[in-house]
């Protein structure tokens, strides 16, 4: 370490928005606590913000505007990186690590997408690049799968792993609303950005799913092989009719290990009511991890906001400076939790998974329409589990809803195209999968 005071841990935060001030505000709060946990004061002594926040940085020696200063200046220990985007934030972290500073970072989607790089820097420069704070918030769920699981061979894992998803959702659920009314009442209440995209089409999650999944397997980071899917095409009436068949619509990132390679993928699910995931609601998170010895567990919490990250990025401070006080001079847990990360597992695209499906087809309202479709889906060797038929006053077309049994998806994608070919069919068909968990409590 490089302070000059060795009973101090001297902190840099870069970016003072709402994590990094609920960093600092937490840091000051709970003083007297984090000392006594961390065996030494962690003590923010340099703050890099582009807007001054005095009644925040009372406490704080330096405050400027350049967080690259920051990297470059020996009295700081840890770098704590909470700005967010790619490439400023990319160089302050190099920067910081090549500096032989230990870094804690909040940047979900830099570690996804540019983690491979950064933690093979981090290494070579013997220092740690921390991340609890990226997925999932105040959960501690890469702890948990580097350190508290690291015993088992994780079968699979799955989570509500986006806030703003989740209550959209919820509130659909609730209120039989429409997507983007409740999409409007979410930006109206700070849970959706102005630009949702990251969150409602799936690619927040998927970042995150990248970091877990590469924990979980020991494989290396692989977020453009992360299947991803959004929630805006999902109706009220596909909540309903999920709702008839005892199930709920959840926005699900899901690894699993399969015999024929690993599966990635966000999109919407459908999850059995008696299950604990589809009784998360609002902006609350929640995963599940199930492993060979320990069974199924469940982490959930709030995912988001100054509170709950910044308590995930105090606690990866709390770390490193029990690690110093220990004479640790470089990182004893590996940033992807193993020391291999050269697995042969091949990532499977979407159209070898095995799921259920739900399928919402709409129809012309006339005799045998259901002995077409049910032989469209015979003659690919799709089994039906499930049907409910509608009827809508006053219109010719009527929604078919059918749950099938366990199918591969191109199998699926073929019978799909055959049931656009059909006269009677009036419309797109919505996809749904359907996952059981099986061994979940």
């Amino acid at each position: 370490m490089s302070g000059k005071n060795k009973e101090i841990l001297s902190v840099g935060i870069c970016g003072l928005g709402t994590v990094g001030g609920g960093t600092l505000s937490l840091l000051e709060q709970n003083a007297r606590l984090i000392t006594a946990r961390a065996g030494c004061p962690i003590r923010v002594t340099h703050v890099a913000t582009r807007t001054p926040k005095p009644d925040l940085c009372g406490q704080v020696a330096q405050t400027g505007s350049d967080p690259l200063a920051i990297t470059s200046d020996p009295e700081i220990d840890v770098v704590v990186e909470t700005m967010g985007g790619y490439d400023v934030a990319f160089e302050v972290i190099q920067r910081a690590l090549s500096n032989g500073k230990h870094v804690v970072t909040a940047n979900k989607a830099l570690i996804a997408e540019r983690g491979n790089e950064l933690f093979a820097l981090a290494s070579a420069s013997e220092v740690t690049l921390a991340f609890e704070s990226a997925v999932a918030g105040g959960i501690p769920i890469i702890k948990a799968l580097r350190e508290g699981l690291a015993a088992n061979d994780i079968e699979w894992l799955a989570g509500i792993i986006n806030g703003t998803g989740n209550f959209i959702l919820s509130e659909m659920s609730a209120k039989q609303s429409e997507f983007s009314e409740v999409l409007q009442q979410a930006q109206e209440l700070g849970y959706a950005e102005a630009d949702p995209t990251f969150d409602v089409e799936g690619i927040d999650a998927a970042h995150k799913l990248t970091i877990m999944s590469a924990i979980a397997f020991g494989i290396p980071l692989q977020f453009e092989k992360t299947y991803t899917e959004g929630i805006s095409g999902i109706s009220p009436a596909d909540i309903s009719f999920a709702e008839e068949f005892g199930y709920r619509i959840k926005h699900l990132g899901i690894a699993r290990k399969t015999a024929r390679g690993l599966e990635m993928r966000v999109h919407p699910t459908l999850v059995s009511n008696t299950r604990l995931l589809a009784n998360v609601n609002g902006v609350g998170n929640a995963v599940m991890v199930q492993g060979n010895f320990v069974g199924s567990t469940l982490y959930s919490g709030p995912g988001a906001g100054a509170e709950a990250t910044a308590s995930a990025v105090v606690a990866d401070l709390i770390d490193l400076a029990r690690d110093r006080l220990a004479g640790v001079k470089s990182p004893v847990r590996p940033a992807l939790g193993s020391t291999q990360t050269g697995s042969s597992l091949d990532v499977l695209p979407i159209e070898q998974i095995e799921v259920g499906y739900y399928l919402k087809i709409p129809v012309l309202d006339k005799l045998g329409v259901m002995a077409k479709l049910s032989a469209v889906l015979q003659q690919r060797g799709i089994s039906i589990e499930a049907i409910i038929q509608k009827e809508i006053e006053n219109s010719e077309t009527v929604p078919v809803v059918i749950l099938t049994q366990v199918v591969r998806e191109q199998e699926l994608n073929a019978a799909l195209d055959a049931l656009a070919e059909l006269d009677e069919v009036t419309g797109p068909v919505t996809r749904i999968r359907i996952e059981p968990f099986d061994g979940e409590a």
